[in-house]
């Protein structure tokens, strides 16, 4: 049974939500990363039970964890001084035109996906595909699936490990272990 939490923790979430996403776009330059660092922060905030009921500040708190974690990603997110997936990069590699084995290629990962949600329980398909295919908030799956926010992070992902792990290919490792195996 997950634990309960506390109403103000998450009256205080609510309340400051926007601004920490604002706080987080400034230091990591994308909104859609910013809004995946305040859903960590929050919920850091709410499993930290004895820190953060000491906290004198708990706003303060919660803004920190928030600036901290859009740090770290920022610092992970650099290559060679500049980010390995920024927008105008993304931008680019959805306008470009792909070779014929390209196409294939995505049309498989595309059918793999598919399967692969279609494998998943109902609530963990649908927490997923609100948030990664429609771009909800976790907020807006609890309020339409009825559960906590908490529950949404974990569904969607288990969601995305789920499929990740039909996409990705054979590591090195398994296939020098089914190259070792008698015929």
């Amino acid at each position: 049974m997950a634990p309960k939490i506390p109403n103000h923790r998450l009256a205080l979430y609510l309340a400051q939500r926007s601004d920490l996403v604002s706080q987080a776009s400034r230091i990591l330059g994308s909104r859609t990363w910013a809004e995946d660092v305040v859903q960590e922060a929050y919920l850091r905030f709410v499993s930290a039970d004895g820190i953060a009921e000491s906290v004198l500040k708990p706003n303060a708190y919660l803004a920190r964890i928030v600036r901290n974690l859009a740090t770290d990603w920022a610092r992970h997110s650099f290559h060679g001084g500049q980010r390995e997936l920024d927008d105008a990069k993304l931008e680019s590699i959805a306008t470009s035109a792909l070779t014929p084995e390209q196409a294939a290629e995505y049309r498989n990962e595309l059918r793999l996906i598919a399967a692969a949600l279609a494998e998943l329980p109902e609530r963990t398909r649908r927490a997923f595909e609100m948030n990664r295919l429609k771009g909800q908030t976790l907020l807006e799956i609890t309020q339409e699936l009825g559960i906590s926010v908490t529950l949404a992070h974990q569904l969607v992902k288990r969601a995305q490990l789920h499929c990740a792990s039909r996409v990705a290919p054979k590591s090195a490792l398994d296939i020098a272990t089914d190259d070792d195996r008698e015929p």
